[in-house]
Formats: C-alpha cells, sequence, structure tokens
C-alpha cells in the first residue's frame, strides 16, 4: 500500500497561481458578500477601487502586473483600494452584474459611479477614476 498521491489527484495537483504583491503595493483591503458594504462604507468621502479579480484568471493576473510595472501613476489617482476575489465569492458577482474579470468598480458614499471592465492601460484606467469623480460632484462626464 502507497501513501504517496496518484497522479492527477487533488493532492498532487499544483497551487492556483495568486501573486498578492499588487495587493499589497496598493494598500488593497480584501473583502467578500458579508464585508464589503460596510468597507466602502468605511472609506468615508474617499474614492473607493474594488478591484474584483479571481485566482488563476490570466486577465486579472496581467492587469496587477501592469500596474506594479508602473506603480506611481497608479497611486497618484489616491484611491481607497478594497479587493474580491469572485471565484470565491460567486455572489458578488451576481450582485455587481460582472459578466468578466478583471472589473474595477468606483464608489464614494457608498454611491456606485462607474466602472473600468478589463485593463486597457493607465490611460483607460484613470479616464474612468476621472470619470467617476465628475459623476460624484455632479458634473457631466468627460468624453
Amino acid at each position: 500500500m502507497t501513501t504517496e498521491p496518484s497522479a492527477g489527484s487533488a493532492e498532487s495537483s499544483p497551487a492556483p497561481h495568486l501573486d498578492r504583491r499588487a495587493f499589497e503595493t496598493f494598500g488593497m483591503r480584501e473583502v467578500d458578500d458579508g464585508s464589503i458594504d460596510a468597507a466602502i462604507a468605511g472609506a468615508g468621502d474617499a474614492l473607493v477601487c474594488v478591484f474584483f479579480w479571481g485566482v488563476d484568471c490570466f486577465n486579472c493576473e496581467m492587469a496587477k502586473k501592469a500596474m506594479l510595472a508602473n506603480p506611481e501613476p497608479v497611486r497618484a489617482l489616491d484611491l481607497h483600494w478594497l479587493h474580491a476575489n469572485v471565484y470565491a465569492h460567486p455572489g458578488l458577482g451576481r450582485r455587481f452584474g460582472l459578466h468578466g474579470i478583471p472589473v474595477f468598480m468606483f464608489f464614494q458614499n457608498g454611491k456606485k459611479l462607474g466602472r473600468a471592465t478589463g485593463w486597457h492601460g493607465h490611460g483607460q484606467f484613470a479616464a474612468a477614476v476621472a470619470n467617476a469623480r465628475l459623476k460624484a460632484s455632479g458634473k457631466p462626464l468627460a468624453g
């Protein structure tokens, strides 16, 4: 009798890939179904960005790598960051109407202000942040 796992068993499969450096670099607090509302409310007047992602999501990992490659412009946006693994918490995906990830959703004072779907470069992300701030101030959105 052997105690080694057989090939292809769950015990022998590699651990899923998860690079946490972006979460740490930008001070992203992890949230789930039960904590997201309080975390958004707890940010007060700050513009909150919730990064919805999933383990082993190629596009999520590419977004994190791009953000880490040039972190200063991301920091300069002065966001209060949260992150949620929608594979572990699928109720969040349903609640926020996510049909793919990554998604970056913006809130202020509990109000949803917009989203950026996917990572299409810092310029497009910064424009989404600017539009969220305009919406929060009651001004028309930029084109």
